[in-house]
């Protein structure tokens, strides 16, 4: 996918919004980051940092992209993003609702100057809804939309956050859709501008579908955490300690996977208990299960099922995962010698877009130049910076 000559304003902060649009800058695009003329995004001063001093957290998913410093609350720096507007195809942001339109940078106000404009707001719980002006993060999301409710493995045993954001990413990723999707309508005639309107706790609501049905129906069967064939009520479906401390996962859910297990590990005595619905066979099976795998190391289960078709993998440290063989082979780790190391777009293609500098922009690197563009000569550009309007 190649999105060259996409222009996209992003007003956005921290990691939602600009995951967004860090996926949308991998495949061509360019983009914008518009910063206020004080911190600008907060995220440059979060911990941990880089050896450059700056938050890792934005040098992960601010790679390539522009940086211009507008006073949206100014009359002349919301006239100059105005102008920007005018050359943009998307704009992003992550305000909460109610915000954009006193700002004057709302869907309504910017479709004047460009009614082509394909506009994002990207939130926790959407435009709309008894909890739309409600602050939240990613754990309060999770826990809205059902996945905190799952991630115990008793009723009776405290939730625990995921170890990754993934309101905040999983909405990202859906922003960035939702973007190409508005775009590829456009080209198509089947409409101009758009208004698109994400939630990341409707999205991590949209992850849910493998319990989705019993929560609707009210099937007796009602999804509990530990109690679904996905989250632990299986044994053949499940993740185990090692020699070491370690721990591997077994997700053997169709039975020719179960076989070849059974068979590489010397238990062909198991593989007829593949299936049981009875509590009591498959809490003695998890049991022998829990027995097996304490008798090597991780890494000796590695290299024993290597070459068994028995749907097994270690569990892996993020460290150790930016390491793996199967990681360093798919490429998704980036280590220019230029720039800080990332995680990069996840997904290879036969049409890669035009590469773009891997540099972290500072703020308001760009202010003059976008300005130019825009129109403004340099006795304007001038007074505009020294009234404050922009930087």
């Amino acid at each position: 996918m190649r999105l060259d000559g996409i222009r996209i304003l992003d007003l956005s902060r921290l990691l939602p919004g600009p995951y967004a649009t860090q996926l949308l800058a991998d495949s061509g695009a360019e983009v914008v980051k518009v910063e206020d003329t004080g911190a600008g995004d907060y995220a440059r001063l979060m911990e941990p940092r880089t050896a450059r001093g700056i938050g890792a957290i934005f040098e992960m998913v601010n790679r390539g992209k522009r940086s211009v410093a507008i006073d949206l609350k100014a009359e002349d720096g919301r006239a100059a993003f105005y102008r920007l507007v005018e050359g943009a195809d998307v704009v992003l942001e992550g305000f909460r609702p109610g915000v954009a339109e006193r700002l004057g940078v709302d869907y309504e106000s910017l479709a004047a100057h460009n009614d082509d404009l394909v506009y994002c707001s990207l939130t926790g719980y959407g435009q709309d809804g008894p909890w739309a002006d409600r602050a939240g993060h990613d754990l309060n999301y999770v826990a809205l939309a059902g996945l905190l409710d799952m991630t115990r493995d008793s009723p009776d045993e405290k939730p625990q956050p995921p170890g990754y954001q993934i309101g905040d990413m999983a909405g990202g990723l859906f922003a960035a859709f939702a973007v190409v999707e508005a775009l590829l309508s456009r080209e198509l005639g089947n409409a101009g501008g758009e208004y698109v309107d994400v939630a990341m706790a409707d999205v991590v609501a949209s992850l849910s579908q493998s319990v989705a049905y019993q929560a609707l129906t009210g099937d007796p069967a009602e999804p509990r955490p530990g109690e679904t064939p996905l989250t632990g009520m299986l044994p053949w479906y499940d993740s185990y300690e090692t020699a070491d401390g370690k721990w591997v996962t077994l997700a053997a859910l169709e039975p020719k996977f179960w076989r070849a297990f059974c068979e590489a590990v010397g238990r062909d005595d198991l593989a007829d208990e593949h299936g049981s619905q009875d509590p009591a066979v498959r809490a003695a099976l998890r049991d022998e299960l829990r027995e097996l795998f304490r008798e090597r190391t991780r890494d000796e289960w590695e290299a024993a099922l290597a070459d068994v078709d028995a749907t097994f993998a270690g569990v892996y440290a993020p460290a150790e995962t930016v390491d793996h063989p199967q990681i360093r082979a798919r490429g998704i780790v980036e280590r220019p010698d230029d720039a800080p190391p990332r995680i990069g777009f996840p997904a290879r293609r036969s049409e890669e877009p035009t590469a773009t500098a891997e540099t972290i922009p500072e703020r308001g690197e760009h202010t003059r130049q976008y300005l130019a563009e825009a129109g403004y000569d340099d006795d304007e550009i001038e007074r505009l910076l020294e009234s404050g309007a922009v930087r």
